[in-house]
């Protein structure tokens, strides 16, 4: 809440209502050991003024860099009415609806979250969210584990172009629990997934294939081909997809003949800003054959003895309601808030409104490649369709042009040399529907003269380990 709205005379009148003396009286049931004599190093209290002050230099200290950097966490235009009504008091304090019959708002909420992402998604049904996109590949890796029985292996094909952080999560959140994951190469032209590369691991016992749409370059893989080949193989799907793209393209729940049997991702893009990190939240969604297997807990909607719409938790596969052991998961909250958001996001947006953002992303990364193949000493690294970002291969090095950039307030994109040593010198780059013409004309110029600058000065080549 803004302010805390209680004067003196409200707390007096409460203390009476409720029977004791003052605030102190009122916790009187904690030992006098354990209490503190007042705040004797917090300073004193300051007016709303000299605070928001305060508060605003210190903001103005981050700076207000244009930002082209991508990588899994988007700059997205949230409308103002998204977070105005997201931190409305029904909807910030709320907690987890253990109890239905006093928690019908946020019920309701999740069960249209659950409806939204289940249509974007093209799948039957949607939990109420997991903590965030890498944690929900490692939930939906551990779920085709104990779906799919006719796998004995465990062994989970996993393409090494997905997020490299998610690689880290799922082998954190895996490796103890006797999986195998198998990192697919990428073609190191197109940066896809080749068929080809899948031979090894025709008629093999594999538990599951995960396919990331786009994959962290942009690039756009062969989703139906590798799907059919999945099933081919007596292997589950898990798709791990940008939901703003599938606004665009083919949902998980239509690629193939049968479809993927999971999918899962980041849903950032949906109305979270860019926040130092997060808070995020990790959606998942599954065919409704498979469903009690997934993690979390799922809002359904039911009538009361009245014949009235009332809402539910109708799943609730976790150690903390009494399944312990035999729990689907560990996961023991959702990203309400954040999820909240979501919601209100999608709903002000409308399918076509969804569509429009993505198709301006799309639009404007078009126009800063045609930009930036003009630069002597850039290329465009893999070829093919992609969406959101674009791999860019320079002739200088790449932490000298990022500083050198930085230093005229431009965040230029993210090196992939430290996760991808093959692809030294390349930078990921990504412009979203929040660039502007003006926006990618400064940073091509800028791009280019700071280029021309370091080709005049050698850049300093790393002398070798032996």
């Amino acid at each position: 809440m803004p302010f805390i709205p209680h004067t003196e005379e409200d707390v007096r009148q409460m203390l009476e209502v409720i029977g004791a003396g003052s605030i102190d009286e009122l916790f009187d049931e904690i030992p006098a050991d354990l209490r503190i004599d007042g705040l004797k190093k917090a300073p004193p209290g300051i007016s709303e003024m000299e605070i928001s002050r305060i508060m605003r230099e210190r903001a103005a200290q981050d700076g207000g860099a244009l930002n082209f950097i991508g990588a899994g966490a988007y700059e997205h235009h949230i409308p103002a009415a998204v977070w105005e009504i997201t931190t409305r008091g029904e909807f910030y304090s709320a907690y987890t609806p253990y109890q239905a019959e006093a928690s019908q708002g946020t019920l309701q909420l999740l069960y249209e979250y659950q409806t939204m992402i289940a249509s974007l998604m093209g799948m039957e049904v949607s939990n109420a969210s997991l903590y965030d996109g890498a944690t929900a590949l490692a939930e939906a890796i551990l779920m085709s584990v104990r779906v799919n029985r006719k796998s004995s292996s465990r062994r989970v094909l996993v393409p090494g172009a997905l997020h490299p952080i998610y690689r880290k999560v799922v082998h954190t959140l895996t490796h103890r629990q006797g999986i195998e994951l198998v990192e697919i190469p990428f073609n190191q032209k197109t940066g896809l997934i080749d068929m080809a590369t899948l031979e090894p691991w025709q008629n093999q016992d594999n538990t599951a294939v995960v396919i990331n749409q786009p994959n962290f370059f942009g690039q756009l893989e062969a989703a139906d081909q590798i799907t059919d080949w999945a099933h081919a193989n007596q292997s589950m799907v898990i798709a791990v997809v940008n939901p703003l793209a599938m606004s665009l393209l083919k949902p998980p729940g239509q690629w193939g003949k049968q479809g993927a049997d999971i999918a899962c991702g980041e849903g950032q893009p949906l109305g979270a800003p860019l926040s130092s990190g997060g808070p995020y939240y990790g959606f998942m969604t599954c065919r409704q054959a498979i469903v009690r297997q997934m993690p979390g807990r799922i809002v359904g909607k039911t009538v009361d003895m009245d014949g009235k719409s009332g809402y539910a938790l109708t799943l609730q596969a976790r150690e903390q309601h009494i399944r312990r052991s035999k729990a689907t998961s560990n996961i023991c909250t959702n990203q309400g808030l954040v999820v909240t958001a979501s919601t209100i996001y999608m709903s002000i947006m409308g399918a076509k409104g969804l569509q429009q953002v993505a198709s301006a992303c799309h639009s404007n990364q078009r126009k800063l490649v045609a930009e930036l193949q003009n630069i002597s000493g850039v290329r465009v690294r893999f070829s093919g369709p992609a969406f959101h970002e674009v791999v860019l291969e320079l002739d200088c090095e790449i932490s000298g042009v990022l500083r050198s950039m930085s230093a005229h307030g431009i965040q230029a994109g993210y090196d992939l040399s430290d996760e991808y040593p093959d692809l030294k010198g390349c930078l990921l780059v990504c412009a979203t529907e929040t660039k502007t013409n003006a926006d990618i004309k400064r940073y091509v110029e800028l791009l280019e003269r700071v280029i021309r600058l370091q080709s005049e000065v050698p850049c300093p080549v790393k002398p070798k380990l032996s």
